[in-house]
């Protein structure tokens, strides 16, 4: 025996009945249908399918969405497959089909199924599939926080923006990025609540821990317009159905009674069932931890503190600007003149004109040849990016450098002097415990 009481043989309430199903229908289908939370049962197995296939697979029942998106909303909601927005139209729509489904299983189930009195081992197997799906998502926002992947390092291209041009969203992003410290002690909070979820007795723990994590993970992507509101605001849900048959324990702990035994159904009722249960949740954590592991060393190295540089890497300053053969004066007004010239990723750039309108660009580096060419972005539906320019590079010393070569038809001649990072005050950080004067400029 494990020491747990046998669980009471009493009936429901019809409200609590009917509350019940509505949450299996809803938040099963839910954590089915809804890209990620299912996806995140495959593992490791996810390294090997391309990179948008959670939301590829989205698109699997998109007729239905979408004839509900033109017949009760009246607007074209076809899935964008290249966009990394989880509050697309389409998912908006998605929920609502998931919502009025679930409304109507209720009624039917709640009329076939009237002389039923309890759930408790659904409510059991119920609970522990949303507890899987709640902690797979824990552990894969929790690891790109814990290996700081998520929000990385503010890039070069971020250092010489206008802080009025930055958009909500991208404040947040830069703000959290700028100390990795932070992000990662906010992804071991994700990363215990997911362990904690599964491991035998710390149930409620994970699920309080998730609970404030979601909750603050709602709150910015609320205030700071990110694009995960829906599944943040799922997830936070979740959170609550688990505590919801622990919630007159928890009253009880809160006024000072004494809490009693736990009430959250079991799946199954015998002692070595449980056992078997426990095990199977271990062993699903493993599964977790591997592919968050996996899938962590890999967006270190592509895109995380660990990605490769480019071979010019370093925010140039443009000191002198020859067009056709004429010096071009550093005016506010010139819309051609560049003002910086910024290289980070080995196969792409970015120019700041003299508004400071900083414009990515693809870059092709030569090193051994000295040759740069700049692409610009293709237009919508190009099949392949446009040349920009082309230049020969010669580099003086690690500080120095010119390009010569054609830009737009015309050809230039481009001075540029590489800026000292140190000096940037964003790339300042440490901590001064000691402060007579406060670091606010």
């Amino acid at each position: 025996m494990d020491g747990r009481p046998p669980e009471r043989a009493t009936g429901w309430r019809t409200s609590t009945r009917i509350l019940f199903r509505f949450a299996f229908l809803y938040f099963g289908l839910f954590c089915v249908f809804y890209p990620q939370p299912i996806f995140a049962f495959l593992g490791v197995i996810q390294e090997w399918l391309p990179d948008n296939s959670v939301i590829t697979v989205v698109n699997a029942y998109s007729a239905p969405v979408e004839w509900v998106g033109r017949t009760v909303f009246g607007a074209h909601v076809a899935l964008n497959l290249n966009s990394g927005s989880g509050d697309q139209a389409y998912l908006w729509v998605l929920v609502f089909c998931v919502l009025v489904v679930a409304v109507a299983g209720t009624v039917v189930w709640s009329v076939l199924d009237r002389r039923r009195t309890e759930y408790r081992r659904l409510a059991g197997w119920f609970l522990l599939f949303i507890r899987l799906c709640l902690a797979g998502q824990m552990l894969g926002y929790g690891f790109a926080k814990l290996v700081p992947t998520q929000m990385p390092v503010p890039p070069l291209d971020a250092l010489i923006q206008p802080l009025g041009n930055l958009t909500h969203s991208s404040m947040l992003w830069l703000q959290v990025g700028t100390s990795p410290v932070y992000e990662m002690m906010l992804g071991a909070a994700e990363v215990l609540g997911g362990i904690l979820l599964l491991l035998p007795r710390t149930t409620l723990a994970g699920v309080l821990l998730s609970l404030v994590s979601m909750a603050q993970v709602w709150v910015l992507n609320m205030t700071f317009d990110i694009p995960v509101k829906l599944l943040s605001f799922h997830l936070m849900l979740l959170c609550l159905v688990l505590l919801a048959p622990e919630a007159r324990r928890l009253t009880a702990v809160l006024t000072g009674r004494a809490a009693g035994p736990a009430e959250t159904p079991e799946p199954v009722s015998s002692a070595r069932g449980r056992r078997a249960v426990a095990i199977g949740q271990v062993a699903m954590l493993v599964w977790f931890l591997i592919a968050e592991v996996v899938l962590s060393v890999r967006a270190y190295n592509e895109y995380g503190p660990g990605r490769p540089r480019s071979e010019l890497y370093g925010i140039w300053t443009v000191t002198e600007f020859t067009r056709d053969g004429q010096s071009v004066p550093p005016l506010l007004t010139d819309e051609t003149r560049w003002r910086r010239l910024v290289f980070d990723s080995p196969e792409a750039a970015a120019y700041q004109g003299m508004d400071d309108t900083v414009t990515p660009v693809g870059a092709k580096i030569d090193a051994a040849a000295h040759t740069l060419a700049l692409l610009s972005p293709g237009g919508e539906g190009a099949e392949s990016p446009r040349p920009l320019a082309t230049f020969t590079f010669d580099r003086q010393d690690a500080d120095r450098m010119t390009l010569t070569g054609e830009l737009s038809g015309h050809p230039v001649i481009v001075t540029l002097h590489r800026v000292d990072e140190s000096g940037i005050k964003l790339r300042q950080g440490g901590i001064h415990l000691v402060q007579d004067i406060p670091r606010f400029s």
